[in-house]
Order: C-alpha cells, then sequence, then structure tokens
C-alpha cells in the first residue's frame, strides 16, 4: 500500500473500484446511492452521502481511512462531529469500530476492488520525486480543462491575497487609499526590497504626502527623508536641500525614518536601485494623489498604463543612481516591465479585492480583464509548464500556473487538482 488517503478519495468520489456483490464487512449488502460531496474542512470526508445497506437506506456522512483503525488513531471516537458518519470506507480493515451509542460503524473494504492496474498508474503517474509530478502528460490534457482549473487557481491566490488586503484595511479603519498606497509601496520594492519599502510607507501616511502634493520639492524631501537617506552630509545642492525641507517636517510631523542599512543595492542594475525606485515614487505621488481612487474610476487599460508613464522625476537622477554618485546616464522611467508587474500585483489585486469586499462583481470582472491584457510571468516555474507544452498567454493563466504548483505541485495534492485527475482517468 503505497499511495495516501487522497487516492481512498478519487476511488471513492470517482467509483473507481469493482462494484460487483457489494457487502460491508459483516456481510450487509450494500448499495451507493450517492457517494456525496468531497469536504476540504474539518469534519468527515464526504457530506450528503446516501448509502442503502440491507433493506435500509441512510443519509448522512462518510469517512474514509487507509485502515478502519485509522479511526482510533485520529479520536474521531471522542468528536460527536463524526456520529452521523454512515458508512467507513477503508482499504484495509483491521478493527471494529463502535459508535457512542454503542451501535457498530459499518465498513465497506476496498482491497480486493481496486484494480492493480489503477494504483500502478497513481504510483507511476504521482509518487515521483520531481516538483512537478505531470510533466510528461500535462501537454496531452484538453486545453479547455487546463484553463478551467487555472481560473480557479487564479481566484484562489488572488482570494488569498485578499485576505492580506482586508488585514491591512482592518488596520487602517477602512481606509482604502491607504492600504493600496502601503501596498503599491512594497510592490515597488519589488522581492529585494519589498521590506524597506513597506517599513518607509508607514512612515508617512498618504494624508501627509496630500498636503504638499503641490510642491514636488517636499515630497521628494518627505520619500528620501523617511526612507532614511537624507542623514548623509552633502556638498550638492539637489540634496543639501532635501536635507534642510526634511528636517523642517520630521519635526513637523514627528517622522521617524527607516534605517537606510535594510536597502539593498547589490546585484542590480543601477535603475533597478531603491534610490531610483524612490525618486519614481515620488514622481507618481506628485503625478497622481489618492492613486487608488483614480484607478477605480478608469475603465481603459491603456489608460492605466499612463498613470505609472511618463513620470515627474527630478532631474536630478538623470545623472545619478545615489546620492554622490554620478552616472553619464541613467533611464529614469519605469519600464514596461516594471508596469506590468505593478499592474498585476497591485492594481488587479485591489481591483479584485475591493469587489470581494464590496460584493461588487464588477469590480472583479475589471481586475481579470486586466489580468488578460498583461502578458505572462516568465520566471523558472512558468518556463517548466509552458516547456511542457501549456498554452500561456497572459498573467491570468501564468497567475493560475503559480498557484496551481504553490498549492497543489508542491503540495502533492494531485487528486484534488482538476488535471491531476484528468490525467489518472487518462493514464
Amino acid at each position: 500500500m503505497n499511495f495516501p488517503e487522497d487516492f481512498l478519495h478519487y476511488v471513492w468520489q470517482f467509483r473507481s473500484f469493482d462494484f460487483n456483490g457489494l457487502q460491508t464487512t459483516r456481510g450487509e449488502n450494500l448499495k451507493i446511492i450517492n457517494p456525496g460531496l468531497l469536504n476540504k474542512n474539518a469534519g468527515p470526508d464526504f457530506f450528503h452521502a446516501k448509502i442503502e445497506i440491507g433493506d435500509t437506506i441512510w443519509a448522512g456522512n462518510v469517512e474514509i481511512h487507509l485502515k478502519s483503525s485509522d479511526w482510533l488513531k485520529h479520536n474521531h471516537q471522542l468528536n460527536p462531529a463524526y456520529e452521523n458518519v454512515i458508512l467507513h470506507v477503508v482499504y484495509e480493515h483491521d478493527a471494529e469500530i463502535n459508535r457512542m451509542d454503542g451501535s457498530i460503524l459499518p465498513v465497506l473494504e476496498l482491497k480486493n476492488r481496486i484494480s492493480t492496474d489503477l494504483i500502478r498508474k497513481y504510483e507511476n503517474l504521482f509518487l515521483t520525486l520531481t516538483d512537478f509530478p505531470c510533466i510528461a502528460q500535462i501537454g496531452k490534457v484538453d486545453e479547455l480543462i487546463v484553463e478551467s482549473f487555472l481560473s480557479r487557481t487564479l481566484v484562489e491566490r488572488f482570494e488569498q491575497k485578499t485576505n492580506a488586503v482586508t488585514e491591512t484595511l482592518n488596520e487602517l479603519n477602512g481606509n482604502w487609499d491607504e492600504t493600496f498606497y502601503r501596498f503599491m509601496a512594497r510592490n515597488f520594492g519589488f522581492k529585494i526590497n519589498a521590506l524597506p519599502f513597506e517599513l518607509f510607507s508607514k512612515a508617512v501616511s498618504q494624508k501627509i504626502y496630500g498636503k504638499h502634493k503641490n510642491n514636488p520639492h517636499q515630497i521628494e524631501a518627505l520619500v528620501f527623508g523617511a526612507a532614511g537617506f537624507l542623514n548623509d552630509h552633502f556638498e550638492e545642492e539637489y540634496p543639501k536641500r532635501l536635507k534642510t525641507e526634511f528636517q523642517f517636517l520630521q519635526k513637523k510631523y514627528n517622522l521617524k525614518p527607516v534605517d537606510v542599512s535594510l536597502w539593498k543595492f547589490m546585484r542590480m542594475r543601477p535603475q533597478n536601485f531603491p534610490t531610483i525606485r524612490l525618486a519614481q515614487f515620488a514622481a507618481l505621488i506628485v503625478k497622481a494623489n489618492h492613486l487608488f481612487s483614480k484607478i477605480m474610476e478608469i475603465k481603459n487599460v491603456a489608460e492605466l498604463r499612463t498613470l505609472f508613464e511618463n513620470l515627474p522625476v527630478n532631474d536630478y537622477w538623470k545623472t545619478h543612481y545615489h546620492f554622490k554618485k554620478v552616472a553619464s546616464s541613467v533611464n529614469i522611467q519605469m519600464g514596461k516591465t516594471s508596469v506590468d508587474n505593478i499592474l498585476l500585483n497591485t492594481v488587479a489585486l485591489f481591483l479584485f479585492a475591493y469587489g470581494k469586499h464590496t460584493a461588487t462583481p464588477y469590480y472583479i470582472s475589471r481586475a481579470i480583464k486586466l489580468l488578460e491584457s498583461l502578458p505572462p510571468e516568465q520566471n523558472a516555474i512558468t518556463d517548466k509548464f509552458t516547456g511542457a507544452g501549456v498554452k500561456m498567454d497572459h498573467a491570468f493563466a501564468s497567475q493560475g500556473i503559480l498557484q496551481l504548483k504553490k498549492q497543489y505541485c508542491d503540495e502533492k495534492k494531485c487528486l484534488s487538482c482538476g488535471i491531476g485527475i484528468k490525467i489518472l482517468k487518462q493514464a
């Protein structure tokens, strides 16, 4: 027996076993009218089943184990939630189980009813050491089935991310503008500087920026000062003016800058340095204060892009990639890939989260349309799937793939995966 309990869930759910002469282990005739609905939460494995045992039809729950004795190992005999189990389905019957009232729990043993061929196919397909178990088979699965399951995993992914949005929203007393600002700041740091950008976003609220929205110099002073970059001694006029301005604003608002040592510069291109990202971030605040409100109003994807393009970044950064570090030329505008990243990981997420929070399908639909308009992400995970023959035309698909890999492939939940189930049926 080299398979998990999930395999028996599959066998029971899809009735992939020999039905001839079904009997309980006590010799009573048994008929499956309805196997029930798979339960992915706490409690019995299948709800709302209907089983005929002898001359009596029972309605209730079904519990599945590899061995009957697992009932005792899991302490189900002490849990009232299992009192409504009408049938115990096991691979091997090795112990009689009594309910709390003393009655014996009916058992169906599947040991001699599952074909060795099906077990072997399962083991060959899914019990591998690879992090992508069905790599050799997924390309043969109907595109519609793959697309359908990726739609499901995409929604799962965004619902999980929405939980983080909701948590921050609650911390900020329902302030969507401030919540969006926090998440966008973290996104500006991408992976390597996400943490210092997040801490920086907490150092100065969007409300403070709003008070200085008509003064780009003050916005820049607040940004670089809160990020911790203005504690040095400067000779150049631009950073000297920023430092003077920030010293005044810091006292006025009692600001506590981020520890500058948290920012990482190693092994990245100058245009991705946090100083350049902060300059772009300041320019974005100047260009579009209360950005979340603007995004909710804009319906056109091309117009959304314009919010992040042609930012009024200070000319100082055309010849510097850091304070005191002169460069011949620096690209101070966000590249298409960077804009795509923000549209995907912040804008689409917040459209989805707002739609879920307010029960407004319109915004969820806008989030999905935005994802379908963005190019797919390219990384080691998506490359493996495309190499195996999976069609990936847009970010909607690549986000679904990332969730599939994390929640199903990595966890070896092949039999909870619509693609895995189809592969096993085809094998």
